[in-house]
């Protein structure tokens, strides 16, 4: 019989240029996967484009982490991100019976990433848990760290 573990993963992005006008910006992401054995495992890296975002960048960081982890995994995510979560528990099956539009008719931003996400939760057991931002955290301060380092490996 297989071993069944389960993880926590934490998540976040970042975005110096979040509220500027750049036609090219940049999107870091980091996450930190830590397996019910304590194996650990870290990533980062970055969205170049001109619609990136801190919220593109936390939908990345949870999209890279759950795509590491086998179909049927079981999967606590930790993040500071408001939007994820509320995306992914409350708004996702509304936007889906919508044709992807929002309450107020006008189409979901970052339907692609959101629909990858999607298929990532058809097919892991998540839960999502919410954690105060750079408040000493210590998986939260390493996924942001990591989210930073990814976004300045872009270099621009």
């Amino acid at each position: 019989m297989t071993q069944q573990y389960t993880y926590t993963l934490a998540t976040d992005g970042a975005c110096n240029t979040n509220h500027t006008k750049a036609s090219v910006r940049v999107a870091g992401w980091g996450f930190l996967a830590v397996r019910s054995d304590g194996r650990k495992v870290e990533r980062c890296g970055f969205c170049v484009g001109a619609g990136e975002s801190n919220q593109t960048g936390e939908l990345e960081a949870v999209i890279q982490g759950l795509s590491l982890l086998k179909p049927g995994s079981v999967v606590e995510v930790l993040t500071d991100s408001a939007y994820v979560i509320n995306g992914a528990t409350q708004w996702l099956a509304g936007w889906k019976a919508k044709g992807w539009k929002r309450a107020d008719n006008k189409p979901v931003q970052n339907r692609d990433r959101w629909e990858q996400l999607d298929n990532l939760l058809n097919t892991r057991q998540v839960t999502f848990k919410k954690v105060k931002g750079h408040s000493g955290h210590p998986m939260n301060e390493r996924a942001d760290q990591l989210a930073v380092a990814g976004m300045n490996r872009a270099g621009m």
